[in-house]
């Protein structure tokens, strides 16, 4: 099985396909737990000190890692097969970490985003699920160019088959399982 996920601030759409790109699973998980602060950078942190502001985000990270693992070893086990591999959009090349350099501009208003695209790639590593990258731009057609005439079928048959909600997300979530067959893991 190999999982797609299409990532928003705390919650995420997740697409698990067979080897032959079937739907077996479609769900959206939590990235974060309830009452928790989505997104510690952009929004909640303004105002904050640096200290206070690495405070908050580290009890945001904390909370990404419990309530993200805890939903793919839902995921693993509801499956009831395994998976071999996870598909997230891609993470930009030497992004800080550093809390003041995070808080201003370009990194704000991707840092949240990044953070939780770290927990999924840490927690992927950490099941042996081999891990690959996808631009969100352009992994519809690298998987139309994979599937050919099989394209209709595969990224708009779901709808047809399994009925609503089928959006752009859970065909950017199947196309990256479909790439990831295509492509090297990390």
């Amino acid at each position: 099985m190999r999982v797609g996920v299409a990532d928003h601030l705390g919650w995420a759409v997740v697409v698990t396909a067979s080897d032959e790109h079937r739907v077996v699973d479609r769900r959206r998980i939590e990235l974060v737990e309830p009452g928790v602060a989505a997104a510690p950078i952009h929004h909640e942190g303004k105002g904050l000190t640096d200290s206070a502001a690495a405070a908050l985000v580290a009890e945001v990270h904390a909370s990404a890692v419990r309530a993200t693992s805890s939903a793919l070893d839902m995921l693993a086990n509801d499956l009831g097969q395994q998976v071999v591999s996870m598909s997230i959009r891609a993470l930009p090349s030497k992004f800080p970490d550093d809390i003041a350099t995070l808080r201003s501009a370009p990194y704000e208003s991707r840092a949240d985003a990044v953070m939780y695209r770290r927990v999924l790639a840490g927690l992927a590593r950490s099941r042996n699920w081999s891990l690959h990258f996808y631009n969100a731009k352009t992994v519809l057609s690298e998987a139309e160019h994979v599937l050919g005439s099989r394209t209709a079928e595969v990224l708009h048959g779901p709808r047809l088959t399994l009925g609503p909600p089928w959006t752009k997300d859970h065909r950017v979530a199947l196309a990256a399982t479909v790439t990831a067959g295509q492509s090297k893991s990390c």
